[in-house]
């Protein structure tokens, strides 16, 4: 790609792509709207500018100047090897502007300095962004919290999950969390949507949610269900989370919307046995996680236990930041891949190769061997990619016939 195509002064997208709303035509048109498209093209440019700053700040040019990788390059500048995966996201944003070239596959990628970095201009981009959409800033300032850790976590001299969560980080997680802010939000609908379809035709309704974090998921789902007529079906809908802060918040909120509901709270380790944690074999019709299941150290444990919590004709729903095709950066990447909880996971070669976000392939594998039949990917991310490779919002259904 030629460098003067990031001219930030020149930053313009067009329409989206006709084709784009007729594959998603299953969907409320509100959910994808222009704002929507032009916010995460907003954003994805953005975060490509933070790529280059983040280069400048961790002095990668200097290194590049012949082929390295991303471990050569971490152990030349005296990076943490944890932060190899946040390198090599950087490293291929800069690929992208044709900066860098890079040859090898995957673990025996290298990279080398081919055009110089430009200095970016955030602010115009930034303006840019609220002028799109002014709920914009949350994502936009959760952006630039995130990658003003990146040299300290680099380096050791910081802790990256208490860099993030700290006192001024809750806020901006909040906000970012928050059903105001498009670019997440559209997560919450995709799946509260494909969460519906799916509920089995019983006269009772029993839902488990994992991971319900403020709660903005729980909320667009019982909005949902109450459109849908299905609110007196519900006997029981218990929300886990196991971060007591969001788990208030969530409860103070709910109880006042919904308090004639049988709603309960309580914590859960996805990686550990769920019925030890207060969580019935066959008990649930629906269980359902939003941008949840990516973090489980053993993705077919977490998988394997919530197909334990199912009735049969059960439906496990999961919202997920569905990654388009291998090895793409993305930008919520830059938000998360510099916690411990982000990395810390077992990988397979076969469903998850790398920790983090995965393809809507590997998803529908890991499904499938963790005993779900039926499994499906909604919306369809495999065409859509085709047309749009910035679509990153997937549905994973799979169903329980045992």
């Amino acid at each position: 790609m030629n460098v003067a195509a990031f001219d930030t002064h020149k930053f313009k997208t067009g329409p989206s792509d006709p084709r784009l709303a007729e594959c998603l035509k299953e969907f409320p048109p509100a959910i994808f709207s222009e704002r929507l498209y032009q916010s995460i093209e907003l954003m994805e440019r953005y975060s490509t500018e933070l790529a280059v700053d983040l280069s400048g700040q961790l002095n990668l040019s200097e290194q590049l100047d012949d082929w390295r990788s991303a471990d050569e390059l971490c152990g030349l500048l005296c990076f943490q090897p944890r932060f190899r995966l946040a390198l090599q996201w950087i490293l291929a944003r800069l690929v992208e502007t044709g900066c860098l070239e890079v040859k090898g596959e995957c673990a025996t990628r290298a990279y080398r300095l081919r055009n110089g970095m430009w200095k970016p201009d955030l602010k115009c981009l930034r303006a840019l962004g609220l002028s799109i959409d002014p709920a914009n800033a949350a994502t936009l300032d959760l952006l630039d919290h995130a990658a003003s850790h990146y040299p300290t976590v680099a380096t050791g001299q910081q802790s990256d999950d208490h860099s993030l969560f700290g006192p001024q980080g809750i806020p901006l997680w909040l906000n970012y969390f928050h059903n105001d802010n498009l670019t997440y939000a559209v997560n919450n609908w995709v799946a509260a949507a494909a969460a519906v379809e799916h509920l089995p035709a019983r006269q009772s309704l029993r839902i488990l949610e994992v991971g319900a974090g403020t709660g903005s998921a729980t909320e667009i789902l019982l909005k949902l269900l109450d459109e849908r007529g299905l609110l007196p079906r519900l006997e029981r809908y218990l929300i886990t989370e196991p971060n007591a802060y969001f788990r208030r918040c969530n409860q103070r909120k709910l109880a006042l919307q919904y308090p004639n509901l049988q709603l309960q709270w309580a914590t859960l380790d996805l990686d550990l046995p769920w019925n030890a944690q207060g969580v019935g074999l066959g008990e649930f019709e629906l269980v359902y996680a939003v941008n949840v299941m990516h973090v489980s150290k053993n993705l077919l444990f977490s998988l394997n236990e919530a197909r334990s919590a199912l009735a049969s004709d059960g439906w496990l729903v999961i919202g997920e930041c569905v990654r388009p095709y291998d090895n793409q950066p993305m930008y919520p990447e830059l938000m998360f891949q510099i916690l411990d909880s982000f990395n810390n996971v077992e990988t397979d070669p076969e469903i998850r190769p790398n920790p983090g976000f995965l393809t809507a392939e590997q998803w529908r594998r890991a499904f499938l061997r963790a005993g779900f039949d039926q499994v499906e990917v909604a919306p369809d991310i495999e065409r859509i990619r085709e047309i749009y490779p910035h679509f990153f919002t997937g549905a994973i259904c799979g169903h329980n016939s045992a």
